[in-house]
Formats: structure tokens, sequence, C-alpha cells
């Protein structure tokens, strides 16, 4: 079957798009790491955190930087202690106005704090703000620019040796994200098939892929289907809702190819007891052409995010309902 909503050259062209801006995002990293900084500062809405958050645990993970991830509006209601002239805070929008994230920016600019932003629109508000900004524009995907600038600050501070050799890899990587798509289709295609109508579906992830769980059962089944799920990491899990399991109970697990790929196991191992319908949906599992195998523990966000684009543009379809839809997102005052 053909697939749905699927442009492969416009694709890559989008990451295209992004990559032709590698030195302007490697000049920033090298500003930063010259300049120096006592915390890296990742802050921004919804969705849009959770695309940072992953950076922020590459760098736990990676380095012994100084790092915190934080919601803009809990960021206003005092919720980092750790903030100086000295601090670094990365922003990111799609519009580059949204309420939350451009107040934290004007906030953050007035403890003097270095603003980095990645907007999708030329000429925004936060761009305004911002010391230094990135528009993606209808470039994809938008990790893109943080692999490039996380990963130099990274190689800057002698935490990414391999650094050089992955940027060059990147070029690419629109490409095989596209490959995955393809691979992915046909399951998540049935995926939306046989789901888009549970009373109750469970999304589960951890570490790298934890705010992918989060985001897209939020951002994308509730917010843009009204599809009611429940999200849990997967050590979370094991305390709570493993037991609101039952065999007809719809369950979606997404396994990482990072550090704490052992949690998702765990989790699917259970599971696989105690319902008939898991679903796992494993990065490992697609082929990445371009991309070397050590390099593939720091893309299971945009490899997932590749994967569940495709449980997106079906479940559109076979709903009827358009992604595109609100009720009261932006369309009521709160």
């Amino acid at each position: 079957m053909e697939m749905v909503n699927f442009n492969e050259q416009q694709i890559i062209a989008n990451g295209d798009r992004i990559y032709t801006q590698r030195e302007k995002i490697e000049a920033i990293a090298d500003s930063i790491a010259d300049s120096g900084f006592d915390l890296l500062l990742f802050t921004s809405s919804g969705g849009s955190q959770a695309m940072l958050d992953p950076f922020a645990f590459y760098i736990r993970h990676e380095s012994r930087l100084p790092v915190e991830n934080i919601i803009s509006a809990d960021l206003l209601s005092g919720g980092c202690n750790r903030i100086t002239e000295k601090t670094v805070a990365f922003l990111t929008s799609k519009s580059g106005d949204t309420e939350e994230t451009v107040k934290a920016a004007r906030w953050l600019k007035k403890q003097g704090v270095r603003l980095v932003s990645v907007v999708g629109k030329p000429d925004s508000v936060l761009e305004a703000v911002s010391d230094d900004t990135v528009v993606y524009g209808e470039g994809r995907p938008q990790e893109l620019v943080l692999y490039l600038l996380i990963g130099r600050i990274l190689y800057r501070s002698g935490s990414f040796e391999d650094y050089p050799e992955f940027a060059e890899e990147l070029k690419g990587l629109a490409f095989a994200l596209a490959q995955v798509r393809k691979q992915a289709d046909e399951k998540c295609r049935k995926y939306a098939q046989d789901y888009c109508k549970e009373p109750y579906n469970i999304w589960v992830g951890s570490g790298d892929l934890w705010p992918t769980a989060y985001s897209y059962s939020m951002c994308v089944l509730e917010e843009s289907q009204w599809i009611r799920t429940k999200s849990v990491s997967s050590p979370e899990f094991f305390h709570g809702t493993l037991e609101l399991l039952e065999e007809d109970v719809c369950m979606t697990l997404l396994l990482t190819e990072g550090p704490t790929r052992e949690l998702d196991e765990r989790v699917r191992d259970f599971a696989l007891q105690h319902t008939k319908k898991l679903t796992c949906f494993d990065c490992a599992e697609y082929e990445l052409p371009g991309i070397s195998r050590k390099f593939r523990r720091w893309l299971s966000p945009v490899v997932m995010a590749a994967v569940l684009q495709r449980i997106s543009k079906n479940i559109e379809q076979i709903t009827g309902h358009s992604l595109d839809i609100r009720r009261y997102y932006r369309k009521e005052n709160y």
C-alpha cells in the first residue's frame, strides 16, 4: 500500500536546510565554550521541552558539565536556584511566541543569562529576545540543530572526541530517517487501525526516549486526536501503573538504544505476561544507512520520532480526525 503523506525528497531537503547552517551553529557552540559557563539550562514548554530534554540527558551521561532542564512555567515559579550571569539557556518554540517560553526568556535575560533559541519562524518574539538564534523553518528534524550545537560543546569540553565524525555523518540523517519511515509504516498503520478507538492507552519509555513517550502521548494522541493516554517512565512503571495492566489493556513501549535500555526490557518482559495488547517500537530494529553503529546511542529520539510520525499520518486518515483540530489549545484564554 502506498504510504500516506510521505515525500522522501522533501524530507531530505528539509534536513539539508538545517545542515547548511552547521558552520553558524558550531560557531555559537565555540563562542559558548570560549566564554565559559556555570550552567547549561534547557527550558521551553510542552512538546518543545520534550525535544530539548534528551540533550540534558546526554550531557549528564556523557560529561560532568553542569546542566538543568525545566519547563518554563516551573522556571518562572522559582524552579531553578542555580542561575547566574554565567548561565547559558537553550530555548525552542516552533512559533517563536509560546507565551510561557517567551516570559521565561525575558526573565532570564534580566538575570544576565545568555539565550540561545531554536525557532521555526524568522523574526519571532523569541528571536528578538535571544542572543543567538537558529531558524529551522521547514527544516526537520529540529533536533539536528541540537546535535550539532550540544555535540560541539561536548567536544570542546573533551567529552565527545568523535564529534567531528558524528557531525559529518549527520549530513545524511534526514535520508536515514526517511528510510526508517519506510521500514516502520506497515506496522504503524496496523497499530493505528487496531488501537485508534481504545478507551485507555499506556505509553512507556525511559532515558532519552521518556520525553518522546510523554510528548507523543500528550501532544499527538491527547491534544491532536483526543485519545486518552497515560504516560509513565520505565522505572516508574513498577511503582503504580503495573497494577492497571490486564489482558485487554493497550500498552505501547518505546525501547531506546541508550544506557537505560535494560529498564525498557524489564517492562517488556513483565507486560508480555499480562496483556495481549502490547506493542513494542524498538529503535534497534531500524536500519540507519550512513550512520555508524557507535553513534546510534545518540539518535533514539529522532529514530523514534520518525517511526511515530507514521502512526500520526495513518491515524489521521483512519479516524478522519485532522491533526490540526483543537478545541481549546490557543482557542481560549487559560
